[in-house]
């Protein structure tokens, strides 16, 4: 079992917006200086706006429900990650801390205001029913989202395992909009699956980054190399909404031996860190393709840009989702919490993909492969009368096994024979480099 850097580095898998998130730690303390004096003027104003709520207002609403809505509105507006936990939020991050969840595994965030699909996790209701990235979530049941807050939303589709929702969703370039029902159940799910796709060329797919995910990284290489020596392997990191800084840091480190594999930057000191690779390393000189897509965030990205800037993999795919800053989650003496945005972080060349994303070095875009089927007109030399023979006295070889990328996932083949030509050229082959106006590595 790998050592946890923090006790709290919680990830946010809770059908909430993708996040990393550093150790829980009190407030920081406002410095000296002209800077952090309280304004007097809009102080008296909010005080103004207040009294006139409480005196006019259609319902009656008490302080307390006032002042915590106030202190929403200061968090929501901040960015879509920044949040007021109430106990009910708190515990809800508690709950997928612990890997376990009543809910449908989506991964979603407010983009223009409006509700969208992140990412759907692996093998959950949300997975099965075929929701997507970037679709428009416009309803949860009959509660319009329009008006909801990202937190409203997400307390809508969580309940107990069992129980139905129904979502309606409006997919990009469509203009009718879609109604699924799906069923409720206990996401907790293994992050990691792994398989051959030829002989030779291994499958590792990370859904998410969870606490073990490094652990079940690591397992899954020994499980592959103890069944052959491997030629290539292609990480499929699509659709992986992120999770626990941690967990990617140690599974970009089983693939790099020296090295930053990412840092942090904010405005306060512990906000800044750094992360580098150990000596020693899994599949040493094996080429590797790294698959992304849009529903790649977060954790996903910082792994993603960390073998892209150290040429360790090829980068294919489309652009990830532009998940680019860390948020620190903040008790409060009344057992409430803040989720707060602190930093941001930079890859080794020193990029930030805050709202960029990750660029694949080859974009490959979803799409379906059909085999055309054989005419049995076909004529080659060996047909023809009076040939001559082949000097090597053979008809020729055929390859052991066949491939096992399925037909229907084009990224998946298009992965497969780049790595296969990487072994064809061998030493010759040469990794695309990150874009020249990189920033220096030496920050």
């Amino acid at each position: 079992m790998r050592a946890s850097r923090f006790r709290w580095l919680l990830p946010a898998l809770f059908l909430g917006v993708t996040s990393l998130t550093l150790p829980a730690q009190a407030a920081p303390q406002p410095a000296a200086g002209g800077d952090d004096a309280l304004p007097v003027a809009d102080i008296q104003t909010f005080a103004e706006v207040f009294e006139r709520i409480k005196r006019a207002y259609v319902e009656k609403v008490d302080d307390a429900t006032l002042l915590r809505n106030a202190m929403r509105g200061m968090l929501g507006q901040l960015d879509p990650h920044s949040a007021y936990l109430d106990k009910q939020a708190f515990e809800a991050l508690r709950e997928t801390t612990e890997g376990q969840f009543g809910g449908v595994g989506i991964e979603v965030g407010m983009q223009d205001g409006q509700l969208t699909v992140i990412a759907p996790i692996d093998d959950t209701p949300a997975a099965r029913a075929g929701l997507q990235p970037q679709d428009t979530i416009l309803r949860i049941d009959d509660t319009p989202t329009d008006r909801l807050s990202l937190q409203e939303a997400v307390n809508l589709m969580r309940g107990e395992a069992g129980t139905s929702i129904t979502l309606t969703i409006l997919r990009q370039g469509e203009s009718t909009p879609r109604t699924l029902t799906l069923k409720r159940q206990i996401i907790q799910t293994d992050s990691v699956k792994h398989e051959w796709l030829a002989p030779g060329y291994g499958y590792l797919r990370v859904s998410q980054f969870q606490s073990r995910t490094a652990d079940q990284v690591d397992a899954a290489l020994d499980d592959l190399t103890a069944k052959g020596a491997l030629k290539g392997l292609v990480l499929d990191l699509r659709n992986n909404p992120g999770g626990v800084l941690d967990s990617a840091v140690d599974v970009a480190d089983a693939f790099l031996d020296h090295g930053l594999i990412v840092y942090t930057e904010g405005r306060l000191p512990d906000s800044n860190l750094r992360f580098s690779a150990k000596p020693g390393t899994r599949a040493d000189g094996v080429p590797m393709v790294v698959l992304i897509n849009g529903g790649s965030a977060s954790a996903a990205e910082i792994l993603a840009g960390a073998l892209q800037d150290r040429h360790r993999a090829v980068i294919m795919g489309t652009r990830s989702f532009g998940k680019g800053s860390v948020q620190q989650v903040m008790p409060l003496g009344n057992g409430d919490g803040l989720k707060l945005t602190t930093a941001l972080y930079y890859t080794p060349s020193g990029r930030s993909i805050q709202a960029q994303g990750i660029t694949p070095d080859i974009e490959v875009r979803r799409g379906h492969l059909e085999i055309a089927k054989d005419s049995g007109l076909a004529i080659s030399e060996s047909d023809l009368t009076g040939r001559l023979a082949n000097p090597n006295g053979s008809a020729g070889t055929t390859a052991a096994g066949g491939d096992r990328a399925p037909l229907e996932d084009y990224q998946l083949g298009e992965a497969l024979n780049l790595l296969k030509a990487l072994n064809v050229l061998g030493d010759t082959a040469v990794i695309p480099r990150p874009p020249a106006g990189a920033a220096a590595a030496a920050r």
